[in-house]
């Protein structure tokens, strides 16, 4: 992932907030066709080098994000089927964004137009080409790990309603109220509430940090259905605080896990840069928490990082770091671990671990004992 100063000079998708790379010209090229691309999260976008030729590239671009299918496309509703978003000020030459507009000389006017399709509409694409009359379905292919449960969308709002002013504490009261959809309609009228919620953050107690993470996580998570982009933002910016040895990164990775857990399908790219922080013994027990949360929406995130090395972890002095351990590799049916997580069964140490951002009193063995049932539960259906 890009530093801050990078951030500002590569293109980026403004739904996933990763690093997208040049676009490319069809093998089989098409009149009216644009450079196209796809970004780890799944989103198409083209290239329009004079940024005059914009409604052409919307379109080509969810026809592309709609296998070339023009009725699917012309049938899709935009927010409801899919999110779109753009990035100017786009040079394709060096595959830069130079916000002078102006590069030795040359004017800069390019744009990269994104597309990106809600989950079930992009299973429904995905299996198009080989159904001649495509049902929409919310099953998973066999082999596949399931979706994440469905971020609840907030009802459009009256624009010529009041609008509200968001401060510090009512931002505050409306958290500890886990008033989420308060918080989600209030940031529709101010965006400065996700910045409130993150200083909120900035709390010596412990359980307050979790309680604040979730909070954020769950107003990022329905935020994020319509505008992905500030969310993306703020992972960057979460990211960056923790990097920083000068500043202190209490909440913040509980932060990252929780929102990327309430939005697997948007942000999942950036578990493993979350993963990376496990070598800091200042944040390991918050990355433990915070893959565990992602783990119960999308295990496969998981085990597309080497979570074998969490193994070891089992065994650390720390009963917290072992009890979340046993959380995550139950929820992540991890058989690979069996033996040393039947190991546990008889260690008896009291923990406190947070379960929705509320402390939960429990013991390693009680948490052994959950993630080996998980393990060896039966999918439903019967693998």
């Amino acid at each position: 992932m890009g530093s801050k100063a990078e951030a500002i000079l590569k293109p980026w998708c403004p739904f996933c907030g990763m690093d997208v790379g040049r676009p490319v010209e069809s093998v089989q090229r098409k009149m009216r066709e644009f450079p196209m691309g796809t970004c780890e999260c799944r989103a198409v976008y083209v290239s329009d080098t004079t940024g005059h030729n914009i409604g052409a590239a919307m379109v080509e671009c969810l026809v592309n994000a709609c296998n070339d299918q023009w009725d699917l496309a012309w049938e899709l509703i935009p927010e409801d089927d899919y999110l779109t978003g753009i990035i100017e000020d786009y040079d394709e030459v060096t595959h830069q964004v130079v916000p002078k507009r102006n590069l030795d000389g040359r004017a800069v006017r390019g744009v990269l137009f994104f597309v990106r399709l809600h989950k079930e509409m992009d299973e429904l694409v995905k299996r198009f080409p080989s159904q001649a009359v495509p049902q929409p379905a919310r099953q998973t292919e066999a082999g596949e790990m399931p979706a994440a449960t469905p971020t609840a969308v907030s009802p459009r709002r009256d624009p010529k309603r009041p609008r509200q002013r968001a401060d510090k504490q009512m931002v505050r009261e409306m958290a500890l109220c886990s008033d989420i959809g308060g918080l989600v309609a209030l940031y529709g009228d101010d965006r400065k509430v996700l910045r409130y919620l993150q200083r909120l953050l900035y709390d010596p107690e412990t359980g307050m940090r979790y309680r604040i993470a979730w909070v954020l996580g769950q107003v990022c998570g329905r935020v994020a259905t319509s505008e992905p982009g500030p969310v993306a933002d703020l992972l960057h910016r979460l990211f960056e605080a923790c990097s920083d040895s000068a500043a202190s990164s209490w909440g913040m990775i509980e932060s990252i896990g929780a929102i990327i857990a309430a939005r697997p399908d948007i942000y999942g790219a950036f578990t493993r840069h979350l993963f990376n922080f496990m070598g800091d013994p200042g944040t390991r027990e918050a990355v433990l928490w915070g893959l565990g949360e992602i783990a119960a929406t999308r295990p496969d995130l998981i085990r597309k990082i080497p979570f074998y090395a969490l193994f070891p972890v089992l065994n650390h002095a720390d009963p917290v770091f072992r009890g979340l351990t046993l959380r995550l590799l139950g929820r992540i049916k991890a058989k690979e671990a069996g033996f040393q997580i039947m190991g546990l069964s008889h260690d008896t140490t009291p923990i406190t671990i947070y379960e929705q951002g509320w402390p939960v009193q429990t013991t390693v063995a009680e948490l052994c004992a959950q993630a080996t049932r998980l393990i060896h539960e039966e999918a439903p259906d019967g693998k």
